[in-house]
């Protein structure tokens, strides 16, 4: 269930790459705006800067071209255009992961070869891999999703390696992603955040946290269910941890420790002790996930005051 903007268009002038069947690879939109695209002629056609990179590339069987775009956020994507536009929403921090509908998405994205000039299509690139290797042109990846950053610059952001980040990936301004960190699509950081683990599709973070490295986060494209998870505010997974619950704000999760939402713990309380499902504790705040080191339970116990503190001069 999304959540709906009280003005739920968007719209935006992108550069359109063209197959030699005239079918989209994709777009790329240097300025994407929320609202209703205006109807006055200064604002109707591309500004000059896209129309400037109109072209014919005959090696990879391309034509880019300036296009206007206007979705619906509320309904499902329809066009590879319609499904750039809102990757490019995301990227730009316009929208924030889950609060859009991407009902469609993968449908609407092909999968193609997005090299160093631009995306080809696979079978163009197989018959010309001699004639691509000769002009200096090289593979990035072959996928449905591009690099974010061959499309979007996010402000105040770094980002150790480009290629661990898709585009709709949401990067928060103070976010630091180190050369192992990874973000898909639909997720992301919502603030200072430093992030050397794995924050899988639909997952967000919370300002102030920091995802230890090889630390993964359980999304809902790979065995995750439907339960979007969170983690808080200025929460710590330790390195190479797993998250299967949302986390609250200040908590800690323990390096080395996988919790999932069906992972038996102890809670430890006062002087009291209690069996429970880790799914109990989701999003609860102020808590610390161990596992005892003498008998190997896990266990949880409440934590005081607040969680992490991120170094300011790294961000």
């Amino acid at each position: 269930m999304t959540e709906k903007y009280i003005d739920s268009m968007a719209w935006g002038h992108g550069l359109a790459t063209f197959d030699s069947n005239g079918e989209i690879l994709d777009t790329w939109y240097p300025e994407p705006k929320l609202g209703k695209a205006p109807e006055d002629d200064t604002q109707w056609f591309a500004p000059a800067s896209i129309e400037g990179m109109a072209e014919k590339d005959s090696l990879r069987e391309v034509e880019t071209k300036p296009i206007r775009t206007e979705i619906d956020l509320t309904l499902a994507v329809t066009s590879v255009s319609d499904a750039y536009l809102r990757l490019h929403l995301l990227s730009h921090c316009l929208v924030t992961p889950n609060s859009i509908n991407l009902e469609g998405l993968f449908a609407n994205l092909p999968n193609v070869v997005f090299t160093n000039k631009g995306p080809v299509k696979q079978d163009v690139y197989s018959k010309k891999i001699a004639g691509f290797k000769k002009a200096g042109i090289f593979v990035v990846n072959i996928d449905k999703f591009p690099r974010m950053v061959d499309y979007v610059s996010p402000e105040k952001v770094r980002i150790g390696d480009g290629s661990r980040i898709r585009l709709g990936a949401h990067l928060a301004p103070g976010t630091v992603v180190m050369h192992e960190g990874f973000v898909n699509f639909n997720a992301g950081t919502l603030g200072t955040s430093m992030v050397e683990g794995r924050i899988s599709q639909g997952v967000v973070v919370g300002d102030g946290s920091d995802i230890g490295g090889g630390a993964s986060i359980m999304g809902t494209l790979s065995g995750g269910g439907k339960h979007k998870i969170s983690v808080g505010k200025r929460s710590l997974l330790g390195a190479n941890s797993g998250l299967g619950i949302s986390l609250g704000d200040d908590c800690v999760l323990e390096a080395g420790l996988y919790l999932t939402a069906g992972t038996k713990l102890t809670l430890i309380a006062g002087d009291g002790q209690q069996e429970i499902k880790a799914s109990e504790l989701s999003g609860k705040h102020n808590l610390l996930f161990r596992r005892n080191s003498l008998t190997g339970a896990v266990e949880a116990l409440p934590r005081e005051g607040a969680g992490v503190t991120l170094n300011s001069l790294l961000h």
